[in-house]
């Protein structure tokens, strides 16, 4: 699994490989090889985040997270040697302020948002009850693999 952190990008090196860690167990349970995925992140400030959110999903607001998937069906990829999977975007000042609000670590709530946005990638949403039931259960599920899990 290869993740893409731009070079300004100061993520802590246990979060790092946790997000890693995260990252294998998502794409190895939908059947794909983690040797042939990548993921591009980026942190970005609350202005950016605001601006890609309205410009993409038409709500002027901060939010925590977001994902530019590549593929619509992540099974038909151009090049299924080498599978690009999209971006995630995290605002690093809103993680560290949902961290606080939440009373769990900075690096539990950044590699949550990471886990959210990699599903997000692999054609996961939330739009109604019965998805949001199904992603939250593969979120717990990937958090408590990698020993982050809220209990």
């Amino acid at each position: 699994m290869n993740i893409l952190f731009g070079e300004e990008q100061a993520v802590p090196e246990a979060a790092a490989e946790k997000m890693k860690e995260a990252a294998v167990i998502c794409v190895q349970e939908e059947g794909l090889d983690p040797a042939q995925c990548e993921i591009s992140f980026s942190f970005v400030s609350p202005e950016e985040i605001r601006r890609l959110n309205a410009d993409f999903r038409q709500k002027d607001a901060v939010t925590d997270v977001l994902s530019f998937p590549q593929y619509d069906d992540i099974r038909n990829p151009d090049n299924p040697q080498a599978i690009c999977l999209g971006d995630v975007v995290i605002c690093d000042d809103t993680a560290r302020r949902q961290a606080e609000e939440y009373g769990h670590s900075y690096e539990r709530e950044l590699v949550y948002l990471f886990v959210h946005s990699v599903l997000h990638l692999l054609g996961y949403d939330h739009m109604d009850e019965e998805e949001r039931r199904e992603m939250r259960t593969r979120e717990e599920n990937v958090m408590r693999r990698v020993g982050l899990s809220r209990d």
